[in-house]
């Protein structure tokens, strides 16, 4: 099997270990983390209805910093986000992603702006 196939495949059953556990509800919808080499983006999604509620990223916004730093304020964002739409508890989602560096770092900004999870 080709290695980048297979590193896929590993990346995928990973992500589906984590989210076999962790479900989004309508009173505690799910915040799921992508990073990228370049970017972060995180969204708060309810899988009883498939919606997403709330999403943040760096694509589009002028963010400077260290990668982990652009992380934080992507998990400060979203919290920010959150409160509006009234969402205060979350099931928090890391994919494939250990939880370490950038999504440690996303995880803490949210809980320091009050989301819980």
């Amino acid at each position: 099997m080709n290695r980048l196939v297979s590193k896929a495949k590993n990346s995928f059953r990973r992500a589906n270990r984590v989210r076999t556990v962790v479900r989004g509800t309508s009173e505690r919808p799910r915040l799921t983390v992508h990073i990228s080499n370049l970017h972060v983006s995180a969204q708060i999604i309810d899988d009883t209805t498939h919606k997403t509620l709330v999403s943040a990223s760096t694509v589009k916004t002028k963010t400077t910093g260290t990668r982990t730093e652009q992380a934080a304020a992507i998990g400060a964002e979203i919290a920010k986000k959150a409160k509006a739409a009234k969402i205060k508890a979350v099931a928090f989602d890391r994919g494939p992603k250990l939880y370490h560096g950038r999504v440690k770092a996303l995880a803490e900004a949210a809980r320091k702006e009050g989301l819980d999870f």
